[in-house]
This record gives structure tokens, C-alpha cells and sequence, in this order.
């Protein structure tokens, strides 16, 4: 699934692309992508235009003025731009002609990417009901909440810290990297960490998202930018699909198990339990 790092890359490559064109149709192959009504998400788009791209957490958010298409790209989501004809593809379900005699494409094997047009009066509580929480900044993702959070829960760390509550945008890869780096088990009890280990963690996920932005996220199974364009972060994981590697820092063979039903990878030794 795209991670936070993905999604940026994705809305900057749109943003380059098509921010200032004008939609002039629709076309909606697989209708059940479409969570809001499908014929007023038919009807209402053509003549809007782009005018950000926007991101919240895992979501893409197109800004159309006074609506907002909210985007999630799910397992394998992924945006494609056409200048001329569009080629035959079955994995081709939604189709945004664009004023310059371009094609807007969303790709999805799976079909699982969601779809949703909404009044830009709505969009603060349709997040809020999603209960997303702080973009992982250090101006938005504060400490003194996330200790709190942590403290109180009954939780293992990594299933709490992919719950997008306490800070929005990890998934399981960089779940595993943050904890790699943080020093953290993967099963502790988030309510066992310490301050010290709290600021560690809050300071690797900053980072190490922020990481993934700059590397144009990960280029596993399909990935790819809105450019076309492969990810290199996969280059800079530690623990991420290195079962049986040397670690990166004490050379013990990474681990993998099964935490909150999710593969997980860890270094037996510097991530105690």
C-alpha cells in the first residue's frame, strides 16, 4: 500500500501535471470506486478545474474550488497522464479528460482506490470523522500528545502507531523503520516505552518519513510516481524485507514475525523486548 512518502510524491507529480486544467469529462469504468453519488460525480466535474493538489495522511485531495475530490489509492492505486490516445488497458477504470487534449487515468489491478466528491464545506469533518491525526511535522505532531496517547494505551506499539490516530501516514513499511530506529520491539506495550524512547520514536517517524519524501517513497510490488517514475527509498531500508540480513547496525540476522497480523521485520538484538 502507498505510505505517506508515496502519496506526497504522487500529489507533487499532479501538481506539476495538472493544477491550472480544466476538467472537461468523465469517464467512470467501475462505478463502486465512487463513494459519493456516481451521476453527480459524472455531472458536477466537467468544467472544474485543478486548482492545488492537496494531501491529508494516506489521502490525495484534488482542489476544485468550492468541491474537493478526496482520493485513496488503496493497495495499488496509481495516477497516469496521457498527452494523446489512451491505450487499451483493463486496469484502467476512471478517465478525466482535461482541456489540453489530455487523459487523466486512474490505474487500480485491484480495484480497491476510493473516490469521493464533496462540497469543500465538508471536508474538516469528513477527516474528522476518519479521526486522522498530525501530519507528521514538527509544527503539527507534538510531543506532549503522543507521550499522552502512548502512556494510556492498552496497545502494542506497531498495530497503535498504523491506526493513523496518533500521527498520520505510516504504514507498514515505515512502521518497521521507525522502530528499527527508534531502538523499539515491535510487540512492546506502547505504555511500557519511556519518555526518552517516546521523543526517540517521535523524532525517527519525522525523520524518516521526511526520508521517504525526499527519496520519492518506495518502489515495492508496482509503485510508481504520477510521472512514471520509480521510488529509490527502498535503497535506505534497514529491516523492511531484510529477513536473514545483517543489520545495519550490530550485524544480528534480521528477524520477521507476525505482529497485529502484519508481517514485521526487527533486529532481535537492538530491538529488545
Amino acid at each position: 500500500m502507498p505510505e505517506l512518502p508515496e502519496v506526497e510524491t504522487v500529489r507533487r507529480g499532479l501538481e506539476r501535471l495538472i493544477v491550472g486544467r480544466k476538467i472537461i469529462s468523465v469517464d467512470v469504468r467501475v462505478p463502486k470506486m465512487v463513494k459519493t453519488d456516481v451521476e453527480a460525480f459524472r455531472l458536477d466535474l466537467p468544467g472544474q478545474t485543478v486548482e492545488a493538489m492537496r494531501r491529508r495522511g494516506k489521502y490525495l485531495i484534488f482542489d476544485l474550488g468550492r468541491q474537493v475530490l478526496i482520493s485513496h489509492l488503496r493497495m495499488e492505486g496509481k495516477y497516469l497522464l496521457f498527452p494523446d490516445e489512451v491505450p487499451a488497458n483493463k486496469h484502467f477504470h476512471v478517465f478525466f479528460g482535461l482541456d489540453d487534449g489530455s487523459t487523466l487515468v486512474y490505474q487500480d489491478v485491484r480495484k480497491f482506490g476510493t473516490m469521493e466528491l464533496l462540497s469543500k464545506t465538508a471536508e474538516a469533518a469528513y477527516f474528522e470523522s476518519k479521526k486522522i491525526g498530525p501530519e507528521p511535522t514538527p509544527k503539527d505532531f507534538k510531543l506532549a500528545p503522543f507521550e499522552r496517547a502512548l502512556l494510556s494505551s492498552q496497545k502494542s506499539i506497531k498495530p497503535l502507531l498504523l491506526e493513523q490516530k496518533l500521527v498520520a501516514g505510516l504504514g507498514n513499511i515505515y512502521v518497521d523503520e521507525v522502530l528499527w530506529a527508534a531502538k523499539i520491539h515491535p510487540e512492546r506495550g506502547a505504555r511500557s516505552l519511556n519518555k526518552a524512547e517516546i521523543r526517540r520514536l517521535r523524532q525517527e517517524i519525522i525523520r524518516i518519513l521526511q526520508l521517504g519524501i525526499d527519496k520519492g517513497g518506495s518502489t515495492i510490488r508496482t509503485y510508481r510516481n504520477a510521472l512514471g517514475e520509480d521510488g529509490t527509498m527502498q535503497e535506505h531500508l534497514k529491516v523492511y524485507g531484510q529477513t536473514g540480513q545483517p543489520c545495519a547496525r550490530c550485524a544480528t540476522p534480521i528477524s520477521k514475525i507476525k505482529a497485529g497480523g502484519r508481517g514485521t521485520h526487527f533486529c532481535p538484538r537492538c530491538q529488545r523486548r
